[in-house]
C-alpha cells in the first residue's frame, strides 16, 4: 500500500515538475531516493531537502541495530556453532558499520544524526526470535538474516544510485559488497 501511494505521488510530482519546467540553466533538479523503514521505494521526485538523506540514515541505523540485537540473541538462544560464529561476525561488522554511518552522517551538510530505532516489523521479528531457542531459533534467525540483509542491500543500492548526500552515497557504495557478503553467508549458513 505504501509503495502504491508513493508511486501515485511520484507520478503526480513528476507531472507537475514537467509542467513547470523552463529553460533557465541556473535551475537545478536533484533526484532523491525515498527509503522507507519497511522496505525500499525509489522515486525520481525532485527535492532540495535532506529529508531523504535523514530517512536513509535512519533506515541504515535501524538495520544495524536489528542485526546487532538479533545476533546478540543468537549467541544465547542459538544451538548451532555456525549460527553463533555468524552472529559474532554480524555484531562486529554492524558495530563497525554504525561507526562508519555516523562519520558519514556527521560529514553531511547539514549534519544528519542517524536514529537507530527499530521499525514495527523489525521489533516484531526481534520479539518473535526472543521466544525461540535451539534449532527453531537457528532456522528463524537464518531466515531473518537473509531477509534483513536483502532489504538493507536494496536500500544501499537505491541510495548509492540516487541519494542526495555525497557522504552517505559513498557510505552506501562502500557497504554494498559487505552486505552482499553477509547475505550470501546467511543463505548458506548451516542452521
Amino acid at each position: 500500500m505504501i509503495f502504491r501511494k508513493t508511486i501515485i505521488t511520484s507520478a503526480a510530482l513528476l507531472a507537475l515538475a514537467a509542467c513547470g519546467r523552463n529553460n533557465d540553466a541556473s535551475q537545478t533538479n536533484t533526484v532523491t531516493t525515498t527509503v522507507e523503514a519497511d522496505g525500499v521505494n525509489v522515486t525520481g521526485t525532485p527535492s532540495t531537502t535532506v529529508s531523504d538523506a535523514q530517512n536513509f540514515a535512519n533506515v541504515a541505523a535501524a538495520s544495524d541495530a536489528f542485526e546487532i540485537e538479533t545476533s546478540k540473541l543468537a549467541l544465547t538462544n542459538g544451538a548451532s556453532a555456525a549460527v553463533k560464529a555468524y552472529a559474532n561476525k554480524m555484531v562486529e561488522a554492524h558495530t563497525a558499520s554504525t561507526a562508519k554511518l555516523q562519520r558519514a552522517a556527521a560529514g553531511a551538510a547539514p549534519t544528519i544524526t542517524p536514529v537507530p530505532a527499530l521499525n514495527a516489523e523489525q521489533q516484531a521479528k526481534l520479539d518473535q526470535l526472543k521466544t525461540l531457542n535451539g534449532t527453531a531459533f537457528d532456522q528463524a534467525y537464518k531466515t531473518e538474516q537473509a531477509a534483513g540483509h536483502q532489504k538493507t542491500l536494496d536500500a544501499l543500492k537505491a541510495y548509492a544510485a540516487n541519494g542526495n548526500a555525497p557522504q552517505l552515497k559513498a557510505f552506501a557504495e562502500e557497504m554494498i559488497p559487505i552486505v552482499t557478503a553477509h547475505l550470501n553467508m546467511a543463505k548458506v549458513m548451516k542452521a
